[in-house]
C-alpha cells in the first residue's frame, strides 16, 4: 500500500486496494496537496463590458461567472425599501456544470445558496446609501467540484467592488472541514463524500474577523471548531489578497473611452487651438474693455419706418380714428399704442 501511495498525482486513485483513503503518510491528499493549501485560484474583474461590474472566477474545477446590475430603480415596486438598497443575489448551476444533468429549475438549495449569500454581501455594502433601489447580483457556476457557494460569493464581492458600489470591506470565503480524521483546508468533491466528513462554508470581512456566513454539514467537537476557524482565518487572507490583486489589475488595464472628435479638446472640455480657424482663435484672444474695436460697429442700423395703418378718421372727433378692421374708435396716443402692441 506504500509502494502504492508514492506514486505520482497522476497515478493516484481514491481506492487503494479496495480501501478509499484521503490523506497519506506523508500528509499529502488525494490530488497533491497538503491539508493547508488550496486550490489554484483565478480571478479576473471587469469581464463583461454589458454589466456595470462582473467578475470570473476558477477555483481548482470549479468556475464561476458573476455580473452585478445596480443601483436601480426596484421593480416591482413593493420590493423596494425606502431606507436602504435591495439586494437579490440569483445563484444557479448550470445544467452542465456537474456530471449528470441537472435539472434547469432552481432548487431548494439553489433558493437557499442565493439567500444566505444575499445577507453576507448585505453586511459589506453600504445600502443606505441608495433607498428605493435594487443591486441585482447573477451568479452562474459553469463546472462544479465542492465549494461553489464560497467561489459564487468570493467572485460576486469583486464583481460588487468592479462596478463602484461602496463597500466596507471585501466578502472573502473559504471551505474548511475533515476527511479521516484530517483537519483540512479547501475540500474537494471526494473529502467532502469521506464516511467521517465535516464541510464548513465560512466567509469573512477579513478586515475586522467579521463572520458573515457560517454552515456546516457535519458533527464535530467544540474542540475541533475551534480549531477550523483558526484555519479558516488564516488562510481567508491568501484569497483576499487574490480579491484585491484582481481588482487592482482591472483599474490599470481600463483605459478611457475614446469618443470620436475629443482629441481635439482639452482637459477642459474646450476646444483645442490648433483646431481652430483664425477668426475664431481671433475671438478667443483677451481684449480690453475700454478700448474701441471699430469693426464690432461697422454695419450700419437701418431703421425702418413702421406701414400706416389703414382707416378713416371720423369727421366729428379730429384726433381720433375708426379702426376699419374692428369698427373702434381710437385717439392717437391709443392708436400708437394699440399699433405697437400688436407688433
Amino acid at each position: 500500500m506504500a509502494k502504492d501511495k508514492a506514486k505520482t498525482k497522476t497515478e493516484m486513485k481514491p481506492q487503494v486496494e479496495g480501501k478509499e483513503w484521503w490523506v497519506d503518510s506523508k500528509g499529502k491528499r488525494i490530488d497533491g496537496r497538503s491539508v493547508t493549501d488550496l486550490r489554484d485560484i483565478t480571478i479576473k474583474a471587469g469581464v463583461l463590458p454589458n454589466a456595470d461590474g462582473s467578475c470570473y472566477l476558477e477555483w481548482g474545477q470549479n468556475k464561476v461567472l458573476v455580473s452585478v446590475h445596480g443601483p436601480r430603480e426596484c421593480l416591482p415596486k413593493h420590493q423596494a425599501n425606502p431606507y436602504k438598497a435591495t439586494v437579490r443575489y440569483n445563484y444557479r448551476m448550470a445544467t452542465f456544470s456537474v456530471t449528470e444533468r441537472k435539472n434547469p429549475r432552481p432548487g431548494r438549495r439553489e433558493v437557499e445558496i442565493s439567500k444566505v449569500s444575499g445577507e453576507a454581501l448585505e453586511r459589506a455594502i453600504f445600502l443606505e446609501k441608495f433607498p428605493n433601489t435594487a443591486i441585482d447580483i447573477f451568479v452562474e457556476v459553469l463546472d462544479a467540484n465542492a465549494g461553489t457557494r464560497i467561489a459564487c460569493l468570493t467572485a460576486a464581492a469583486v464583481a460588487v467592488a468592479d462596478a463602484g458600489i461602496p463597500m466596507r470591506d471585501l466578502v472573502t470565503g473559504i471551505t474548511v472541514g475533515r476527511a479521516e480524521g484530517n483537519a483540512i483546508i479547501d475540500l474537494n468533491k471526494h473529502e467532502e463524500d469521506a464516511p467521517d466528513a465535516v464541510d464548513m462554508a465560512v466567509a469573512f470581512l477579513p478586515n475586522s474577523k467579521e463572520v458573515v456566513l457560517l454552515q456546516m454539514d457535519g458533527e464535530m467537537t467544540s474542540k475541533e471548531f475551534e480549531n477550523l476557524m483558526e484555519m479558516a482565518a488564516d488562510n481567508a487572507s491568501k484569497v483576499y489578497e487574490l480579491q484585491k490583486a484582481a481588482l487592482k489589475e482591472s483599474v490599470l488595464s481600463k483605459s478611457p473611452e475614446q469618443i470620436p472628435g475629443m482629441d481635439e479638446v482639452t482637459d477642459t472640455g474646450a476646444p483645442r487651438m490648433e483646431a481652430m480657424s483664425e477668426e475664431e482663435q481671433e475671438m478667443l484672444k483677451p481684449r480690453d474693455p475700454m478700448a474701441f474695436h471699430g469693426h464690432e460697429f461697422e454695419e450700419e442700423t437701418k431703421i425702418e419706418p413702421k406701414p400706416a395703418k389703414k382707416g378713416k378718421k371720423d369727421p366729428k372727433k379730429a384726433d381720433e380714428t375708426i379702426d376699419e378692421d374692428s369698427g373702434e374708435d381710437y385717439s392717437d396716443m391709443e392708436r400708437d399704442a394699440y399699433d405697437g402692441g400688436k407688433e
